[in-house]
Parts: structure tokens; C-alpha cells; sequence
């Protein structure tokens, strides 16, 4: 195998032979077996007949295997990679070291563990913008600080539209905080296919500051909102705890690792499955579909609208009922702006 350019490598049919081998030898740890079985028969009947014999760049194995393993198994987070700079040798379960924790702990809070934007939007509206879910023991001090702030308003969102996952366990937490201490509450089941074990999620008993309940919760989603995010959005949904509020989401449920197959690629494949406890399924491959559908552009402003109408029928009085007031013509003309604004921009730049 040598470099035909920076971007790309030639190779023989050994090279090949050993990729397309690596490759099948790797999807027995593919969630689903029966699938797997499938796309490994179809691959070892292609090395047979020569079917990969006009392949000659390494960007463009990894290309048509990806498109192979998607189409075999609807699954698009099953993907070959291919790198032009050769890859290091990293057990999949290796424990970090100190200095890698630390390194990505003080990565996470230059990004304050990406919680991007917290405040209290005019009608005393709460609004908590996440780039992802970092790790709890990164980011909880964060998210009981977050929660804090927006702890005395009449309705909360989250803005997940542009978050692209992270830790369970952080969902869970989060979770924590929008239902009762008791009895807890089943919130996931991850199934894995390798060691046949499940492992569950469920509220926690014990959340720093005040939990947040019996007032609107929103969540905004948007086609770039994926795994973790979504399985927030779709908690809130189906334990009919918040309504979702944008576009459908990008639809990855199923949680898993690279794998290395040879000095230039590596395969990305789920190697559990999400389960709703209420559902018995997930949003794998459909994503998460709004309770509210609008364009993602329009999200936070509908969202802060069906929240100041919940709060004006409920009865809000006082001081409170005339900030909604104030607001609520405010938030329809900048949702109608928003609204121009999307159609203006239909027939893309000029």
C-alpha cells in the first residue's frame, strides 16, 4: 500500500484482501446479528467474484463499503472511515490515563462542559442552551448551577438544536431534575449484544438545588440534534413530561465504538441497542418526531409563545400576568420576522 497523494493511498489486492477480511471478522460485535450475518455473506460473496476489483483509493473503499453496509441494514451510523495518515494502535477498553482525564476535563470546561447560554427571557421563561451532554462528573456542578438560575421561573426550554449527544448519565440527570424524587423513574434501557446485558436509567434519588416541577418544559430540536440529545427529547415526550418543539431529529438511538481495521481504516458501528421502557423501541433511524413541527429557524420563538399563552390560561395575576402581556405581542412579531425571514430566503442566495 503506498500515498498517491496527501488526501488518498493506492493499494494492491492483498491490502484489500486484508481490509474487506478485518471488516468482516468485526461485524459479529454489530448489534444485530441476523443483519450482520447478511452483510458478511454479501461481502465474502463479492471478495469471491472480484466485485471490489476496480477499487483503488482508500477513500473510495470507504465510500462503497459505507454505502454497502447502509443499504444492507438501513443503519446510517454503520460507516467505514478511512484515513490518510495511518492510525495509532488504541485498545477500544482501555482505561484513560490521569493526564488524558484531565486533559479532556480541562477541555470540557473551556467550553463550560457546553452549556452555552443559560438566562430568563421576558415572561419569566427559563432557557437553557446545550451543545451536548458532557459526562456528569464533568459537568454536573454546571448543570446544578444552570438549573439553579431558572429554578424560580413559570417555564423552561432547552435548546437542543444543535447538541450532538454525550453521556446517559447525564440525560438521566437532567431528567432528575423535571420529575417527583419518588418513586423514581425508568427512563432507558441499553441492550448489549456482545455480553447479552442490559443496563438501565433511571431517575436519581438526590439532584443539587430545587427539582423542577408542575410547570412547562420545552425541548427544541433540529435535524442536527443526535444520540443523547435525542433520547432528552424523547423522555420528555413519551413520559408526556414536555413537548417537543422544531424538526424531527437526526434519528441515532443506538449507541457504539470505532473499531480499527488496518493502519488507514476504521468501521463505526452500534454495538447496543436503546429500549424505551414505555415504548419498547427508540428513535433509531426515524429520530424524534416534534409534538410541535416547525421549521428548527422558528423553534425558540414558538416555543416561548406557547409558553406565555400556557401561563396567561392558567390564570397568571399581578405583576406576572402583566409582563406576559408586555411580552406577548413582543415574541408573535419577532416569530412573524422569523417567519419572512424563512420564506425571503427560499430561493437561496442571489
Amino acid at each position: 500500500m503506498s500515498a498517491s497523494s496527501s488526501q488518498d493511498i493506492s493499494f494492491d489486492a492483498t491490502s484489500l484482501d486484508a481490509v474487506l477480511g478485518a471488516l468482516v471478522t468485526q461485524l459479529d460485535a454489530y448489534v444485530f446479528p441476523e443483519v450482520a450475518e447478511k452483510i458478511q455473506a454479501d461481502i465474502e460473496q463479492r471478495r469471491e467474484t472480484g466485485g471490489y476489483g476496480e477499487i483503488t483509493g482508500g477513500q473510495q473503499l470507504a465510500d462503497t463499503l459505507t454505502a454497502q453496509l447502509q443499504q444492507m441494514s438501513g443503519d446510517r451510523n454503520l460507516r467505514l472511515h478511512f484515513s490518510p495518515v495511518p492510525l495509532p494502535h488504541i485498545e477500544p477498553d482501555a482505561i484513560p490515563s490521569a493526564e488524558e482525564l484531565e486533559r479532556q476535563s480541562q477541555a470540557s470546561r473551556r467550553r463550560n462542559f457546553d452549556i452555552n447560554r443559560v438566562e430568563r427571557l421576558p415572561g419569566n421563561v427559563g432557557y437553557i442552551q446545550l451543545f451536548s451532554f458532557e459526562p456528569p462528573e464533568f459537568a454536573g456542578d454546571a448543570l446544578a448551577a444552570a438549573m439553579t438560575l431558572v429554578a424560580h421561573t413559570d417555564a423552561l426550554i432547552f435548546d437542543l438544536r444543535y447538541n450532538q449527544g454525550g453521556s446517559p448519565a447525564t440525560v438521566a440527570l437532567l431528567c432528575s431534575y423535571l420529575l417527583p424524587a419518588h418513586p423514581p423513574t425508568h427512563l432507558n434501557d441499553l441492550y448489549w449484544s456482545e455480553t447479552d446485558e442490559t443496563h438501565q436509567w433511571w431517575t436519581v434519588p438526590y439532584v443539587p438545588g430545587q427539582r423542577y416541577l408542575d410547570k412547562p418544559v420545552f425541548a427544541l430540536t433540529s435535524p442536527e440534534t443526535f444520540s443523547a440529545a435525542e433520547e432528552f427529547a424523547y423522555n420528555l415526550q413519551v413520559l408526556k413530561r414536555g413537548a417537543v418543539v422544531g424538526e424531527t431529529t437526526r434519528g441515532g438511538a443506538n449507541p457504539g465504538r470505532g473499531f480499527r481495521l488496518h493502519d488507514h481504516f476504521w468501521v463505526f458501528m452500534p454495538t447496543g441497542q436503546a429500549i424505551n421502557p414505555v415504548t419498547g423501541k427508540n428513535w433509531d433511524g426515524t429520530g424524534v418526531i416534534p409534538t410541535v413541527k416547525v421549521p428548527a429557524e422558528t423553534a425558540l420563538d414558538t416555543a416561548h409563545l406557547m409558553a406565555i399563552n400556557h401561563l396567561l390560561e392558567t390564570g397568571a395575576e399581578g405583576v406576572a400576568r402583566r409582563e406576559l402581556e408586555e411580552t406577548l405581542p413582543r415574541v408573535e412579531r419577532s416569530l412573524q420576522r422569523a417567519r419572512q425571514d424563512l420564506i425571503a430566503n427560499l430561493g437561496g442566495p442571489k
